[in-house]
């Protein structure tokens, strides 16, 4: 009786597991129809008579983003909205440009693991482990180091040159998410009431609305 119930337990975690990532596809592809009305989890599949290697293609990763912001930094993505042939493939891409001394700030993706690599320059990257840890892991890398920043877990990059930096991050979802900390919490619409966010980061309710301003 034991033994079974293990091997239920064992069975349950391993379908929970399974059910952490994209779902594997049941055909070769699925080309994104964007116009479609119909609902599902992704978007619904262009007719595979139709599909040519522009639905598998994206051009304008070798641009340099726009870095002229209050962080200093211009994420250019490549997930199934910019290339429709990444649909229900569970992949996706983007490049990261850093001002110097810019930052990509603390964000976490709902729903990927995120590998980066470093083309140019050095960044400082870092996560957060869960409560009740909230363990700092950072590291400095260079020029060919990887880092990875495991699924949900927040997590930032920071130029620490004074000269531009480049980097390319592989996420395990074709569809990401991404949410900005600072953005969700004092950017949300409607506003997130003053004391809520005051008791929360400790802050005097009157700094509230002008962070919030802000955003």
């Amino acid at each position: 009786m034991v033994a079974s119930a293990h091997l239920f337990c064992l069975v349950a975690l391993t379908f929970t597991l399974a059910l952490a990532v994209d779902h594997t596809p049941l055909q070769d592809f699925c080309v994104a129809h964007p116009k479609s009305q119909v609902l599902v989890n992704g978007l619904a599949c262009k007719d595979p008579t139709l599909v040519e290697a522009n639905d598998f293609f994206f051009r304008g990763l070798h641009l340099a983003g726009n870095t002229t912001n209050p962080v200093g930094s211009k994420v250019t993505p490549v997930t199934f909205s910019q290339l429709p042939g990444l649909n229900t493939l569970g992949i996706s891409l983007a490049r990261i440009d850093f001002a110097a001394l810019g930052t990509n700030p603390p964000h976490t993706h709902p729903r990927a693991t995120e590998i980066l690599n470093v083309i140019e320059g050095t960044l400082e990257v870092g996560f957060v482990t869960s409560n009740p840890g909230n363990r700092h892991v950072t590291k400095v890398l260079q020029k060919g180091d990887v880092f990875v920043f495991p699924v949900g877990l927040v997590h930032y990059q920071r130029n620490l040159g004074s000269a531009n930096a480049i980097a390319i991050a592989a996420l395990s979802s074709q569809n990401p998410g991404v949410v900005t900390i600072a953005n969700a919490v004092f950017g949300a619409v409607p506003d997130i009431a003053s004391d809520v966010l005051a008791k929360a980061f400790q802050l005097d309710k009157h700094v509230v609305p002008n962070l919030q301003s802000k955003f």
